[in-house]
């Protein structure tokens, strides 16, 4: 069967004048279908720069990203973005909506560019993340917690087999991160394969793997 998700030594650094950072300093990872694997380390760590690489808005340095045993790494955007739209769902911690259009609008955009079989539809979406009451609204009619849980509902609008989100619950209630977890498991048992960066305990609890970036590299 084939492993939605694989990335093999990924490096990236960034250089300001001579000076080079390293964020991700020869990385592997491979996450099964139906995996949950949590993300954490401290701010600067690489866990965003990691995200970015595995969803192919970012180039590594060096190593590959596969998904579903398709290269994403060192391809054209034109062929990356064909593959996000078939395979991946992301939430990052802003930018997720088009702010022109409603929350409605933004999950139908998205389901427009896929040909996945039995979508869920953007009501089911909004009553699964807890938000039906605002699918009227656009992005800046939103709260914070709000905007996370409609770019959720947006990132699973096309029942990815991969589900990357940075910090999935960083802006809402107890109970609405309880709502999302429950979201979570359910999609990871009917198959998707999720990387979440995150600092939650609560998110933490329900992945199946615990990774510890600091400074690029996977510690213990």
């Amino acid at each position: 069967m084939t492993t939605p998700l694989t990335a093999d030594s990924l490096y990236r650094f960034f250089r300001a004048g001579e000076e080079e950072t390293f964020a991700l300093q020869g990385v592997g990872l491979s996450v099964e279908r139906g995996e949950i694997v949590a993300v954490t380390g401290p701010s600067g760590s690489g866990k965003t720069t990691l995200l970015s690489c595995l969803a192919g808005l970012d180039e590594p340095d060096g190593g590959t990203v596969r998904i579903a045993d398709e290269r994403m790494s060192h391809r054209s955007e034109q062929l990356r973005s064909r593959l996000r739209a078939r395979h991946i769902g992301v939430l990052l911690q802003s930018g997720n909506l088009l702010d022109h259009l409603t929350v409605t609008d933004n999950i139908r955009l998205v389901q427009r560019f896929s040909a996945t079989p039995d979508r869920p539809t953007a009501h089911d979406l909004l009553r699964d993340v807890g938000i039906t009451p605002r699918a009227g609204a656009l992005p800046r009619q939103l709260s914070g917690g709000e905007a996370a849980r409609a770019g959720l509902a947006v990132a699973l609008a096309n029942r990815p087999a991969v589900l990357l989100a940075d910090e999935p619950t960083g802006e809402v209630d107890g109970e609405a991160e309880r709502r999302i977890l429950a979201l979570l498991r359910e999609r990871a048992r009917a198959g998707t394969a999720m990387v979440l960066v995150t600092h939650s305990r609560a998110v933490a609890a329900v992945a199946d793997r615990v990774l510890r970036l600091r400074d690029g590299r996977w510690v213990r």
